[in-house]
């Protein structure tokens, strides 16, 4: 009972940051880029707390506990990476083009089919990340509240739904406000908590006892970490998340600043959960939990106050994940779908977003009822960006003609790999793919073949 008025207040409290600073809007630009007139400020916050999700708080925390400083790998090295990337080659040129998303420059660049393609991966990429951050959440709550897993993934499903879709990126973006306060805190608190439960010299003793080769060693057994720092990079290079918040920014200057104050925050914030973990060690014996390693803190070790302030930053981390990843993913469809289907959709764009936002959320949900792993999910997805869309999205940036026949055949080639990837992993095909990460190298070579190849016909042509 204690966990669900947490979980209320908690709810409570986002809902009344979404709604309460909501705006009267009239276009899509209002709803999705929130009128293209958020400051520096805010582009920094709310990317920091939209990048943190479920894998940088409850993955990154487990696995540094299970193997040390290298978790820093899996998503915190990438999500650093990928925000400098952005803040220094790609805020100028993506600020100048006449586009709102990605699939707009998709069309100059390479034609109405290759658009409708990327469309497609960008949407199912988008629902695919919102159910990762589903997953998550619903694992989260049924060890708190005691309810069945598909009851807990309705719950807190329904408090995002219910002021993204009233207020579209503006409410999203000042619920990270609040979410991006909690987040801190949180992580500062749980630091505080175990420092202070461990004398100096315990996470030696701890790390010897365990028996945990290379625990403190950054590139002990690289080669997977490699993989999805792989991986998850070129995904986020060319994710629509990053490249909405760039567009949304009320100049270019405050765009590249944002970024950099993200980068900046998300370097310290994985650096805590990485620690976290580590100084975890030695509390559970160097045995880790059934459960996820901060559902045990929260419920078992911490309690009271601080046990509070712990569920709400987790919350916090799956929120403003979530609520992102279903907004730009209504973006897309709304934009880069409905309007190219039925173009008279144009003339309710409010409405018309509110009824894609929805339709996203449920996509994710339906998605999240057939997963139960979270790094699985969030990897599926950024397969599909990485394998489908980082080649030819990057060279699109730059490129000065056309080049149909290479874009399409670049992401046939890849994004048709990470679909059978994809397929292969649920069982539905029966053929053997390399699991994810192992298989982002796979789908980018056929990416880059089939770039090379359309380029070098495409030419010959002319």
């Amino acid at each position: 009972m204690t966990f669900f008025l947490f979980f209320v207040a908690y709810a409570a409290l986002v809902l009344a940051a979404g709604l309460i600073f909501r705006r009267r809007m009239g276009s899509l630009a209002d709803f999705f880029l929130a009128g293209r007139s958020l400051p520096a400020g805010l582009i920094f916050v709310s990317l920091t707390a939209s990048w943190f999700g479920a894998t940088s708080i409850l993955v990154t925390t487990d696995e540094a506990f299970r193997t040390g400083v290298r978790a820093i790998w899996i998503v915190g090295a990438p999500a650093v990476l990928t925000v400098l990337v952005l803040a220094v080659f790609l805020v100028r040129p993506l600020r100048r083009l006449p586009i709102v998303t990605i699939p707009d420059l998709v069309e100059l660049k390479y034609g109405r089919l290759v658009r409708h393609l990327a469309s497609a991966l960008i949407v199912w990429y988008m629902v695919l990340l919102a159910a990762s951050q589903m997953v998550a959440l619903g694992r989260f709550l049924e060890g708190f509240l005691g309810w069945p897993y598909l009851g807990c993934l309705a719950l807190g499903t329904a408090v995002v739904l219910a002021y993204s879709v009233s207020g579209g990126l503006r409410s999203v973006v000042f619920t990270d406000i609040v979410q991006f306060a909690l987040l801190v805190a949180g992580i500062a608190g749980l630091l505080f908590f175990l420092g202070g439960r461990s004398e100096a010299g315990d996470v030696e003793r701890a790390i010897r006892a365990a028996g945990r080769d290379g625990y403190l060693s950054l590139f002990h057994d690289f080669k997977t970490s490699a993989l999805m720092l792989l991986s998850f990079t070129l995904a986020w290079t060319i994710s629509p998340i990053a490249f909405q918040r760039i567009r949304a920014g009320r100049s270019e200057a405050a765009a590249r600043a944002g970024l950099f104050g993200a980068a900046a925050m998300l370097a310290l914030l994985y650096a805590g959960v990485v620690l976290a973990g580590i100084l975890a060690l030695p509390l559970f014996g160097g045995i880790g939990p059934e459960e996820t390693l901060l559902s045990v803190v929260i419920r078992a070790k911490a309690g009271g106050p601080l046990g509070g302030l712990l569920f709400a930053a987790v919350l916090a981390a799956l929120f403003s994940t979530m609520d992102t990843a279903i907004n730009t993913g209504a973006l897309s469809l709304t934009r880069d779908v409905i309007d190219q289907i039925r173009p008279r959709a144009a003339e309710r764009p409010v409405f018309v977003s509110r009824l894609a936002t929805v339709a996203v959320g449920a996509g994710a949900f339906l998605a999240a009822t057939g997963f139960r792993s979270i790094l699985q999910t969030i990897g599926l997805a950024s397969e599909i960006m990485a394998e489908g869309l980082f080649v030819p999205g990057i060279a699109m940036i730059f490129m000065r003609r056309r080049a149909p026949l290479a874009g399409l055949l670049s992401l046939g080639l890849g994004g048709g790999f990470s679909i059978l990837s994809f397929l292969s992993s649920l069982g539905i095909l029966p053929i053997h793919l390399p699991a994810w990460p192992r298989s982002v190298p796979y789908g980018l070579a056929a990416s880059a073949i089939g770039f090379v190849a359309g380029w070098a016909f495409g030419r010959r042509d002319r």
